[in-house]
């Protein structure tokens, strides 16, 4: 069974904070993920993002001053909570609003990959989880969050199964 994190950034002044709306919403995002892929404007990862969170947490031990900018690219946002009458089936769903996209493109700038793995290669390496694959992770993330910011756009998150 494939389980995909799926990002989508779009302009704040278009999402509405309604659950069942925003669903319809990040289902019609991913039945075009392809389209919206190559237009830069989604992103997602299969299975291994708690992974990634993982190894950009790794940055808390090398920044002691780092206000947790980490946590934003995968965990980051805030829940949209479903309605009473929302579907219960309806992906989970959060809302990174524009600063924190911004917060979260600078993070990914500005760290080093090469840092972050050297903190956590041993435990991941004997997990099977390989550094070409993180940093595959971590590129497209850069490049994500880089265009959404600079777009000032938001970015919504849904958890498909």
């Amino acid at each position: 069974m494939s389980v995909y994190l799926h990002f989508r950034a779009v302009a704040e002044s278009e999402i509405r904070e309604d659950h069942t709306w925003l669903a319809a919403f990040m289902s019609e995002a991913w039945e075009n993920d392809d389209a919206e892929y190559a237009a830069g404007i989604a992103h997602s990862i299969n299975k291994c993002w708690d992974a990634v969170h993982n190894l950009y947490a790794a940055a808390n031990a090398l920044y002691t001053d780092a206000d947790e900018p980490w946590n934003l690219a995968i965990y980051g946002g805030r829940p949209v909570p479903h309605s009473a009458d929302a579907d219960p089936s309806d992906p989970p769903l959060m809302l990174l609003e524009p600063s924190g996209v911004s917060q979260a493109a600078r993070f990914l700038t500005t760290v080093s990959f090469d840092e972050l793995w050297d903190v956590v290669d041993a435990r991941f390496s004997a997990l099977g989880w390989t550094k070409q694959e993180h940093l595959e992770h971590h590129r497209g993330l850069q490049e994500f969050y880089g265009q959404a910011a600079s777009a000032g756009h938001a970015v919504v998150k849904a958890v498909w199964a």
